[in-house]
């Protein structure tokens, strides 16, 4: 995207380069990288970053309002409602796609966001061995507002742990050491000091839950959730019964409460009105069904990993949805192939990293991931046996 640099990195590339870059990435937890990574980077310039944080800030301003909460007290249905949330979440991540206008301006749209943690940790670690492997320009960081390495790993704990002790914090996920994300949760673990536990391995009683560590029984004061709800309930009969608990009045903190996965969603975007965020409506709001429904897509609010989404709609697919009020209709978003590659261009997505320190009145930008694809949309089945795609991160023009 940015011309001179990408010819630069372009005619610099060697696959032998590439290779070490890998090798590098999986040096301190081997082979625990299980998702492809790109061969490069993707270079932002001023001019889109400002567009990108103009979108987030003013989904910002809907989320500090005070009517927020009663805004998105449907988007949680009963049986996922978590007790004792707190008054905001911790952390949001914004996905926007590279686009083109029609004008042939690139310009970001948001594909979705949500109140939940992502690859926080391992964006240090890739950053680093980035810039160890490539000619990263100087004036270009993957950190947003004046962060670094340093003061963004320290706000990143800060947060997690809290007023606690590390060992009285835990990152809890569900089968942790079998997601493809575990790379984030060693380097969560690593920088931190906490501990990866599995749901499996909570010891409740009464209200305090515990863990074992080093053979002592240790009270878990706060939790780091990574387990998506959604996932808990596609599981077997008894991993969902031992997930109960969750559900319970218990004697924890949640960094981020589960409440907030669901509140800041796609439930959220009707209520947006911004030129990078697309045109959506709750179904029992529409007034006139569009004419261009082929420039729709057709979504269930409460589906797991995009089941029942409808990509090619017709009116006939509006008439038969018995519950308007748990579908939204949003404009499609159309990726622009913007990034040079020696075969045929890439396309992108930035992932933009909001923290939110208790006390704060607003989060605030910190970090990114990229992912690149050449197939018709992000993701790994689109783009089997393909190369410069997979995850990376953006560098942002200082």
């Amino acid at each position: 995207m940015v011309p001179a640099i990408r010819k630069q990195f372009n005619e610099t590339y060697t696959d032998a380069g590439y290779q070490q870059y890998l090798a590098l990435l999986n040096e301190k937890f081997n082979d625990a990288i299980e998702f492809r990574v790109a061969e490069t980077p993707v270079f932002i310039d001023k001019i889109f970053k400002e567009k990108i944080l103009s979108a987030c800030e003013s989904i910002v301003d809907l989320i500090i309002q005070p009517n927020f909460i009663e805004l998105t007290n449907n988007s949680i249905q009963s049986n996922v409602l978590v007790p004792n949330q707190n008054e905001h979440t911790h952390f949001i991540a914004f996905d926007f796609g590279i686009c083109e206008n029609e004008h042939g301006e690139l310009e970001p749209q948001l594909i979705e966001m949500q109140g939940f943690p992502t690859l926080f940790a391992y964006q240090i670690w890739q950053d680093q061995i980035c810039r160890k492997q490539y000619q990263i320009p100087t004036n270009y960081s993957c950190y947003l507002n004046g962060f670094t390495a340093e003061s963004y790993t320290s706000l990143l704990n800060e947060i997690i742990i809290g007023k606690y002790s590390p060992d009285e914090v835990v990152l809890l996920e569900l089968f942790p050491h079998e997601q493809k994300t575990k790379i984030d949760f060693y380097f969560t673990a690593e920088y931190s000091g906490i501990s990866v536990v599995c749901l499996t391995e909570l010891i409740k009683e009464g209200k305090d839950l515990f863990y074992i560590k080093a053979n002592k029984k240790i009270q878990i004061k706060r939790i780091y959730n990574r387990i998506i709800f959604d996932d808990l309930q596609q599981q077997k009969k008894d991993i969902q019964e031992i997930g109960k608990i969750l559900f319970e009045e218990l004697n924890v903190e949640w960094v981020p409460h589960p409440n907030w996965f669901y509140r800041i969603s796609k439930y959220t975007l009707p209520f947006i009105h911004h030129p990078y965020v697309p045109t959506t409506w709750f179904l029992n709001d529409l007034k006139e069904v569009p004419q261009d429904l082929e420039n729709y897509v057709l979504k269930p609010l409460f589906s797991f990993a995009g089941q029942g989404v409808v990509i090619d709609v017709t009116a006939k697919d509006i008439e038969l949805v018995k519950d308007p009020e748990n579908w939204i209709l949003q404009k499609k978003v159309q990726y622009a192939a913007v990034i040079n590659t020696p075969n045929e261009p890439a396309k992108a997505e930035i992932r933009i990293f909001y923290f939110w320190k208790e006390g704060d009145e607003r989060p605030v930008a910190t970090n990114n991931l990229a992912r690149l694809s050449k197939g018709k949309m992000i993701g790994v089945r689109y783009n089997q046996d393909k190369d410069w795609v997979g995850g990376s991160l953006a560098y942002f023009e200082q």
